[in-house]
């Protein structure tokens, strides 16, 4: 089994060029969509491309804007907060989970304004709460905060953002205990 077939792709070339792998791997992958360094770099890493070969390749898809860590990290910020509504703090925790350079990271972030991160989870609780009217005040109120701790908000914008909502909507919190 360990020798090469006669005929065939395998015949011509049984062991592809790692250089070629690697571009291969990348463009794959950027295809679907548009990834950092250290992802690419750790799917060739996956495929057994040699570091140096993954390197090299890597540094020329910078030079010719296929890869940009910066533009990727901004994408990725404004992306999520906009379709998923996400807080900073969760939008850190993606960037660093991708690879993205920390000093890179921390200036896609600065771009999140702390009062439309609040607007942004206000509109999420008011959306939730509509599908909520029904339950008991404290069991929609957890759910509700606990809608926002999964999206990265802190608890006391969590809170304060819930409580605010429901006050709007005129809802009190009736304390079932007997005085």
């Amino acid at each position: 089994m360990g020798e090469p077939p006669a005929t065939g792709a395998a015949a011509v070339d049984p062991e592809p060029d790692p250089e070629s792998v690697a571009r291969n791997i990348a463009l794959r992958l950027l295809t679907h969509s548009p990834r950092s360094r250290a992802q690419l770099a750790q799917a060739m890493a996956k495929k057994d491309v040699p570091d140096d070969v993954a390197a090299s390749v890597l540094d020329r898809f910078e030079e010719v804007g296929l890869v940009n860590d910066v533009e990727y990290a901004e994408m990725l910020v404004r992306t999520r907060r906009a379709e998923r509504g996400l807080a900073r703090r969760a939008l850190a925790t993606e960037l660093y989970r991708k690879g993205v350079d920390s000093e890179i990271a921390e200036e896609a972030l600065a771009t999140v304004d702390p009062e439309d991160e609040e607007a942004t989870a206000r509109d999420l609780v008011r959306r939730k709460a509509r599908s909520s009217v029904g339950l008991e005040h404290q069991k929609r109120r957890r759910r509700l905060v606990g809608l926002l701790a999964r999206k990265g908000y802190s608890p006391s914008v969590a809170l304060r953002v819930v409580d605010g909502v429901l006050a709007e909507e005129g809802v009190v919190d009736t304390d079932d205990r007997v005085g």
